[in-house]
């Protein structure tokens, strides 16, 4: 069994709050993975060229082509994002986007496979969680818990958030702020973000050790993909 974490910051893996929760994740499963940041990677969006409708292959050559493989070995996801307007940033959309290659005349490489969505924000992590948990569900791969936290907003180290007006501090603490390490938010230092991390993980490794039946997960999600079509018409 493998699972294979991938944070979509771009931010350096020591400071990035989505990089540390998946980290997170994945050293409670008890299981083998690998973690990929998609850092200083170049991975664009979905061209709609449909070179992967005849052998689920995408055509596209840039660095997404190296982490297929990885996607299709591994037997669980755990994927985090940071909290873009209010989504996902754009190289872990883009990256998603490409899971397209995988959908066609009923390819199920990724179908019944496990998940956990990682998103982290400014304000709130909810956002991107949320939408990593629909690209899942999108391939039938089951989201098994979310977990989402709050990061440092680039207000914090931009060089002007003491001094801009409808930045994130002074939003936050008031008009003529003066930023201090204690105040700048850090997923490590919020206990029940990383317990919730660390309980994702234990979850996620019991759901892969106790031999889950991937044909059972595939119609539970998709009979919920159905209905969700259904309220939406």
């Amino acid at each position: 069994m493998k699972v294979l974490g991938i944070s979509g910051s771009s931010r350096k893996e020591d400071i990035s709050g989505v990089f540390k929760l998946v980290r997170t994740v994945l050293e409670n499963t008890g299981v083998e993975y690998e973690l990929v940041s998609l850092r200083g990677k170049k991975i664009g969006g979905c061209i709609a060229c449909l070179g992967c409708a005849r052998d689920n292959v995408c055509k596209v050559d840039d660095d997404m082509a190296p982490l297929r493989d990885k996607i299709v070995e591994a037997d669980a996801f755990v994927i985090g994002a940071p909290n873009y307007y209010s989504t996902l940033n754009a190289i872990t959309h883009a990256f998603l986007e490409r899971w397209f290659q995988f959908r066609h005349q009923e390819g199920n490489t990724l179908w019944g496979k496990l998940a956990v969505a990682v998103g982290v924000g400014g304000a709130d992590g909810r956002a991107p969680a949320g939408d990593i948990q629909r690209f899942f569900l999108y391939n039938f791969v089951e989201t098994v818990a979310t977990v989402s936290g709050q990061g440092a907003a680039a207000c914090y180290s931009c060089g002007y958030g003491e001094t801009c007006g409808v930045g994130i501090p002074a939003m936050v603490y008031g008009k003529g702020v003066k930023i201090t390490p204690e105040m700048v938010p850090d997923v490590a230092r919020q206990p029940a973000v990383v317990a919730s991390a660390v309980e994702a993980g234990k979850l996620l490794g019991e759901r892969l050790r106790g031999g889950h039946d991937r044909q059972q997960v595939t119609l539970r999600m998709q009979r919920k993909l159905m209905e969700m079509f259904k309220h939406s018409a």
